[in-house]
């Protein structure tokens, strides 16, 4: 288990790689049921990244960033920092 500063660290370095394919910005529009634009969708998932209350987890090839308050995650590839998909959290 990663310690919280180890865990603000590995947030801060995805924030500032994340990157965007056209796909993954359809597929949070379906997954989230809106219609954001590119700007609103990286605005988004900044502020997750960004939120204290974020957590992180690297599992295989990915990182799964959960946010409890925004009841979401966000699975990015741990490679290349490309988002992959969202998903909503039940909790």
């Amino acid at each position: 288990m990663r310690t919280p500063a180890s865990q603000r660290a590995l947030l801060v370095k995805i924030s500032e790689n994340v990157c965007y394919t056209e796909l993954v910005y359809q597929r949070v529009n379906k997954k989230l049921s809106v219609d954001w634009s590119h700007s609103e969708t990286e605005a988004w998932v900044q502020a997750i990244l960004r939120d204290p209350d974020s957590l992180v987890e690297q599992r295989g090839k990915n990182y799964y960033v959960a946010n409890q308050r925004r009841k979401s995650q966000l699975t990015v590839n741990s490679h290349n920092y490309r988002l992959i998909t969202v998903n909503r959290l039940s909790k």
